[in-house]
């Protein structure tokens, strides 16, 4: 019997409705997009529609608009492109302490390469004070990358806040959208940002496909030199299959975003009021500013590791790892100053489109029982 899949937020099957789209796509359709003639402009034509899908999702031009192999690739392109195309500008970055690799990471390798690099702290619920913010703008600060929203504890960050405050100073801003697409409503306008991530595969599209939203005017320097496909913008082939089915994955989410939202928000309510018969527990992040789907939980004294390879009927992820000397907490729970005792013993649970009540009481009474025998 398969396990209950509690882990959407480290990526979700593709919809049936995606890869139904995407099977013509093939064998029928395999044309270059580059290419004149009628098995080239079949599949140009797929990859528009594919683009205009999204930017209906997004609330944006689709000129703004490009296709890349996923979160990472994008978040790459935002912070390097932008940091070496505006470096006469200004040398300083701001981000936060509890960002992604693929953001984080970035940010030190800019630090090698001449740039400074502002690490923002956050509360006890993983939320950014956009007075921190602020108080962190430089004359030399050019760019401000904060996630939208967090992928292990769910919080959602204030980035309508802080664009209005970086557009004050003329300073760009990026944000990391790969939770927060499918399960929120992202509205480019709204946010204010200028750069925007998307992955695929955390709302129902396929693994390998991304998109990043850059705002007319906004100049980066290339990441991938070569032809001039994207708008001159990011050299190589479209990946047409996958760019056909993000585009399908994005008309689903626009549509299927409110109830979404209540379905994933009472099935992690029904889960945390199961789970709150325990001793010893706290749920983390913003009870105010969070995914709908997602729900850590820290087990006092109880390594997350092990708990999880006591439940094989639940898969989930863990926040920490106990080696043989030392304890290793994410980013994210040590930026929120969590308790070690609890830090230790995180999980994250994370529900989506076909998770079930039946599920969720099938894993509680799991994650209940596990939770007992450790403990004695």
């Amino acid at each position: 019997m398969q396990p209950i899949y509690l882990d959407y937020n480290a990526t979700t099957p593709i919809a049936k409705e995606v890869a139904d789209e995407m099977k013509p796509y093939l064998y029928d359709f395999f044309g270059n997009p580059s290419s004149s003639h009628t098995y080239g402009r079949a599949c140009k034509k797929a990859v528009e529609k594919g683009r205009k899908q999204l930017a209906a999702l997004l609330n944006c031009e689709t000129s703004e608009l490009i296709f890349t192999s996923g979160g990472t690739e994008s978040n790459n392109y935002a912070l390097k492109g932008y940091a070496f195309a505006n470096r006469s500008k200004g040398n300083h970055i701001i981000t936060s302490t509890i960002e992604h690799p693929a953001v984080s990471e970035v940010c030190k390798y800019l630090e090698t390469e001449g740039f400074e690099v502002t690490y923002l702290p956050v509360d006890g619920t993983g939320r950014i004070d956009a007075a921190d913010v602020d108080a962190a703008i430089r004359p030399e600060t050019i760019l401000i990358s904060v996630m939208y929203a967090n992928n292990e504890v769910g919080t959602l960050q204030p980035i309508s806040e802080i664009s209005a405050l970086a557009k004050k100073h003329g300073i760009a801003v990026h944000t990391d959208c790969a939770q927060a697409v499918g399960k929120v409503p992202v509205d480019i306008q709204e946010l204010g940002v200028d750069l925007l991530t998307i992955a695929g595969h955390k709302f129902y599209g396929p693994k390998g496909i991304g998109a990043l939203y850059i705002r007319k005017g906004i100049e980066l320097q290339k990441l991938m030199h070569g032809a001039d496909h994207e708008n001159n913008l990011r050299a190589g082939t479209e990946n047409v299959l996958e760019i056909v089915g993000l585009g399908r994955a994005a008309k689903l989410a626009k549509a299927n975003l409110p109830a979404s939202f209540v379905h994933d928000k009472s099935l992690v309510n029904r889960l945390k009021q199961a789970l709150s018969v325990l001793d010893d527990i706290q749920f983390n992040g913003n009870t105010d500013f969070c995914l709908p789907n997602t729900l850590s939980v820290s087990f006092k004294n109880i390594e997350a590791n092990t708990l999880l390879s006591n439940l094989p009927q639940v898969a989930a992820s863990a926040g920490a790892a106990c080696h043989t000397d030392s304890i290793s907490v994410s980013a994210t729970l040590a930026a929120m100053n969590l308790e070690q005792a609890y830090a230790m013993g995180t999980v994250r649970f994370s529900v989506g489109k076909y998770s079930t009540e039946d599920e969720i009481d099938q894993a509680a009474k799991a994650i209940i029982e596990a939770v007992h025998n450790l403990r004695n």
